[in-house]
């Protein structure tokens, strides 16, 4: 699951979430929610954990049109 924080993507592996159904934002249960904020403040094993690089395509509206 990924959450964006403080402008970066924290992907957290095998855990589960649910599916807010008036808006579509993804939920997790409280205990869970106070574990990833906690983690978010162990900035030493965020520093550890590996990296990943994902390509970033910019959106051109004039590629889109058909002739």
């Amino acid at each position: 699951m990924g959450f964006w924080i403080r402008g970066e993507l924290i992907i957290v592996e095998d855990m589960s979430a649910g599916i807010c159904p008036r808006c579509g934002e993804k939920v997790v249960k409280a205990n869970v929610g106070r574990w990833i904020a906690k983690l978010l403040e162990n900035t030493e094993r965020i520093v550890k954990v590996p990296r990943i690089s994902v390509p970033t395509i910019k959106f051109d509206i004039e590629e889109t049109s058909v002739t």
